[in-house]
């Protein structure tokens, strides 16, 4: 059912490097993007593959990865994503993706969940620094990147307590707890 599919879809932070990710993989997933919602149709979004070590190794520095988590800047070598998707909009198709990489991100996680895999969307990053570093041309926006790998940490959802905190955060054993509003309180009568 997709309502299991997508509390199984979480934002994975740590992943076990060495189970690689393929080019093929990242294209069904990319597949997945493709048949996304896109306002007017415009389709402007392009997608930059990445499951070689050495490419993987410009994309890694550039990201924010965990801001609520305190005394942890990034994953370590060995817990890094084995692939990446980086998300770009066509400058020469339209002035604006509106939210079409958030749909079609989302589709790609729900994908690689399917698989056996996970991600995480990162809107947090150095932008120019990586167009540098991936040689992109000016024409292309750098709008999301997609990490990719098999899950090395459990995360597991719970409820915000009183207090109202919703900052995620690790515990004792390396658990990642993602507090979630209740229903009735994100519905306005």
């Amino acid at each position: 059912m997709i309502k299991e599919l997508i509390m199984q879809n979480r934002s994975y932070r740590r992943f076990y490097e060495d189970h690689l990710v393929d080019c093929d993989t990242l294209k069904e997933l990319v597949d997945l993007a493709r048949y996304s919602a896109s306002a007017s149709n415009m389709q402007p979004l392009r997608y930059i593959l990445s499951c070689d070590p050495e490419k993987n190794s410009k994309i890694f520095p550039h990201l924010g990865w965990a801001r609520f988590i305190e005394n942890w800047d990034r994953p370590e070598e060995g817990e890094r994503p084995s692939a990446y998707i980086v998300i770009l909009r066509d400058r020469e198709i339209g002035d604006s993706c509106g939210v079409d990489h958030g749909i079609a991100a989302q589709n790609i996680l729900l994908g690689a969940t399917e698989m056996g895999l996970g991600g995480c969307m990162f809107g947090s990053m150095k932008r120019e620094p990586l167009r540098r570093d991936l040689n992109i041309p000016d024409q292309f926006e750098i709008v999301l990147v997609v990490a990719i790998g098999k899950p090395w940490e459990k995360v597991v959802l719970e409820t915000v307590g009183s207090d109202g905190d919703i900052r995620y955060w690790r515990d004792e054993n390396s658990v990642h707890h993602v507090p979630k509003r209740k229903l009735e309180d994100i519905i306005v009568k």
